[in-house]
């Protein structure tokens, strides 16, 4: 199995927001709470000793997804072909029924749920439908500053290296998110 994998550049982003907005806009998503991708501030220090730097969080895809453990619907599963872990929004129970185990049991926030009565999960599938186009993800072709990539796993790690831990993101050995980071060094 080809396991999909995300990459990002913590040097290279400004905190433009390009990839949040055009991943919203390309999937609908309305305005309010539900955000497959966010880009988290991390500022530190007080002037002239500053420090800034910016994460984007999303759906790591993980090889070992803590989330579809704790679905009591089984609407949360991994794909075997690439990775990727998708949820049947129809299948969801919505997060009354179940009280968001899902989200809950994300160390990264992963799931969404919008403002909607008995929202059902939502969150990243890496634009599945157009990685099956042979197109690049909406983030990755949105973002000017060219802080990130998706491919296979293997071919990241080759490519940038194999640093999985950047400001802001701790990696889990239990769950083993599919990400590669270039950090932002400090000083």
């Amino acid at each position: 199995m080809t396991q999909m994998g995300f990459y990002f550049d913590q040097t290279r982003c400004t905190g433009c927001y390009a990839c949040a907005v055009a991943c919203k806009d390309w999937h609908d998503i309305d305005a309010g709470p539900a955000k497959w991708l966010r880009v988290q501030t991390i500022e530190e220090g007080k002037f002239p000793d500053v420090f800034v730097a910016y994460l984007v969080s999303l759906c790591y895809q993980c090889a070992d997804p803590p989330c579809i453990k704790a679905c009591p619907a089984d609407a949360i599963s991994k794909r075997e072909s690439d990775g990727i872990v998708v949820v049947d929004r129809e299948q969801c129970m919505g997060n009354k029924q179940c009280n968001t185990l899902c989200l809950n049991a994300c160390p990264w926030d992963t799931p969404q749920f919008g403002p909607e009565e008995d929202a059902r999960m939502q969150k990243c599938d890496l634009c599945l439908e157009r990685l099956e186009q042979g197109k690049q993800t909406i983030c990755v072709e949105a973002c000017p500053m060219y802080a990130l990539d998706v491919g296979p796993l293997d071919e990241l790690k080759a490519r940038y290296g194999e640093v999985v831990e950047a400001e802001g993101f701790k990696y889990s050995e239990r769950f083993k998110p599919s990400v590669i980071f270039k950090p932002k060094p400090r000083g």
